[in-house]
């Protein structure tokens, strides 16, 4: 099965912007009459008759529709986007593939990057639930403060965890988080979080935890702590 990606679909007729007509048409060289299937990336997937293989602006017909509910979870990944451009948006990649549903890059006192491409890492995210055939699109937020994030009561009844290097953490956040909840998981930047900082994430109730004996870089924590999650939530 292959899901491709259109934001507005509206009424029955869809009509493909350049790129989405080329790919369709001249690299998947999809006939006219061939099905095919689109996400809105909202839990819609509706199925699509090819009606013109333009490939600058290719027509579809909708000819059904089905809606994918989210599961009964909900994983938030509040991240310190890294150095490196590239590492955050293979990290991107990867856990929209595994799942997540939202992402909120935080600035924190040893952050080595004050701005990012939302754009592109929305981008990159489209793209990995269009390769891994899913319905919903994670929401990802732009940089915000740490102190300001965790002063937001939004996600008071999350099961909330603080990520960071120390040898003397017992437990692995597969074993104190459970199953079928909504969580928040913060996760530092290369230099980790400062001790005030992780004072702080405490006070305001997120639970210290690890995610293994070895040290992870930044995009490697954050790509660990979604697929530890799934794990705990697999049926």
């Amino acid at each position: 099965m292959q899901v491709f990606y259109q934001e507005e679909i509206k009424g029955t007729e869809l009509v493909l912007d350049p790129d989405e007509s080329r790919h369709l048409t001249k690299v998947l060289r999809k006939p006219v009459g061939d099905i095919v299937l689109f996400t809105n990336g909202k839990g819609s997937l509706f199925s699509c008759r090819i009606e013109d293989n333009d490939p600058k602006k290719a027509k579809l017909v909708v000819v059904s529709q089905e809606f994918v509910p989210k599961p009964t979870y909900h994983i938030h990944l509040a991240i310190s986007p890294t150095k490196n451009a590239d590492r955050m948006e293979w990290m991107m990649e990867k856990i929209t593939e595994i799942g997540v549903d939202e992402v909120t890059f935080i600035q924190s006192e040893n952050s080595e990057r004050t701005q990012i491409n939302l754009d592109r890492l929305k981008k990159k995210s489209i793209n990995a639930c269009k390769q891994s055939c899913q319905a919903w699109v994670p929401d990802i937020n732009d940089i915000r403060g740490f102190g300001e994030f965790l002063a937001d009561k939004t996600w008071s009844t999350y099961n909330r965890f603080i990520c960071y290097v120390d040898e003397t953490i017992p437990s692995h956040l597969i074993q104190l988080a459970k199953k079928d909840q909504s969580y928040l998981i913060l996760v530092g930047p290369e230099g980790d979080f400062s001790p005030s900082e992780i004072k702080e994430a405490v006070k305001n109730g997120f639970a210290p935890c690890s995610l293994g004996k070895n040290r992870l870089r930044t995009e490697t924590a954050g790509l660990a702590v979604i697929h530890a999650l799934q794990l705990l939530n697999i049926e």
